[in-house]
């Protein structure tokens, strides 16, 4: 194998991508993108994205790792945990999820078994497919009840969601979405998960980035889990994390992402959440970043 194998870059070995690369560059520099799951990530996550990391797989946790060599990738994912607990005000953080929603089926398979009852916003009235939307894997393995928004106000009828967990008696009471513009009443909700003995778990994905920043109420301390993504308005890389107040359920959660839901870690992922949650801790993301 010649040394060009290894040091060509992407315009010598693969043209064709290499132009689709770069109109895509253009085009994002080129328009406004008004779509709620994207935002830009500095070039230090692009440079944490396409480092040499990428070529080190490993399985397990900092200081527990399954395969040798994992001293730095260790720095690397302690200082996205810590970076997380600092950002968030939580003592509980996983850094491995490849993705939100991967982040929330390590809950359900923490917390459920299958035929469970979860309760969840409507996917038609803002929800998300992965908290038991008919088609994905989570509407097919629980049993779903969802609640909506009221047809004239557009915001979540608290009284109605009420009403159907006292009928439903969920064991898990699920706040977040994927299209829904306004804040959401955690207290209330979780008011209404005591009612019936249910877990509180919020889903962040969307508003992330302003909990960071101090600007929209945190669900840490009011819900048992929260997951978010890394994207969106962490203009980080896609990803998730899982979050919680305390450590209750760090045994649980750990084997549930490995080796529950996933393999080995992606470590420039990795790499990459941990630069994103720095910039998080700046006074310029609290200023413009979210």
């Amino acid at each position: 194998m010649s040394q060009s194998f290894f040091s060509a870059d992407i315009g010598e070995t693969d043209p064709l991508i290499a132009d689709a690369l770069g109109c895509e560059k253009r085009r994002q520099q080129g328009q406004i993108e008004l779509i709620a799951s994207e935002n830009i990530v500095s070039r230090a996550v692009l440079d944490a994205l396409g480092h040499e990391i990428t070529n080190k797989t490993l399985e397990g946790y900092p200081g527990n790792r399954f395969h040798g060599g994992a001293e730095f990738v260790d720095i690397i994912e302690q200082a996205a945990i810590d970076r997380a607990r600092s950002v968030f005000e939580c003592e509980y953080v996983n850094v491995q999820p490849h993705s939100g929603t991967q982040a929330n089926q390590a809950v359900f398979f923490s917390l459920l078994q299958p035929g469970d009852r979860v309760m969840s916003l409507d996917l038609a009235a803002g929800g998300h497919l992965s908290h038991g939307a008919r088609p994905n894997l989570s509407g097919r393995w629980f049993d779903i009840q969802h609640y909506g928004v009221d047809p004239v106000s557009g915001l979540i009828d608290y009284d109605r969601m009420a009403d159907k967990a006292r009928e439903f008696k969920p064991k898990l009471l699920i706040a977040g979405g994927s299209a829904y513009p306004r804040e959401i009443d955690f207290h209330r909700m979780r008011e209404v998960a005591d009612s019936v003995g249910a877990l509180f778990l919020v889903d962040m994905a969307h508003f992330a980035g302003l909990v960071a920043a101090g600007v929209h109420p945190s669900p840490i301390e009011l819900a048992d889990i929260v997951t978010c993504t890394t994207t969106k308005t962490m203009r980080g890389p896609r990803g998730g994390l899982i979050l919680s107040r305390d450590d209750s359920w760090r045994k649980k959660l750990q084997s549930a992402i490995f080796p529950g839901v996933q393999g080995s870690l992606h470590t420039q992922i990795i790499a990459a959440k941990a630069v994103c949650l720095g910039e998080a801790m700046t006074e310029e993301f609290r200023q413009y970043g979210a």
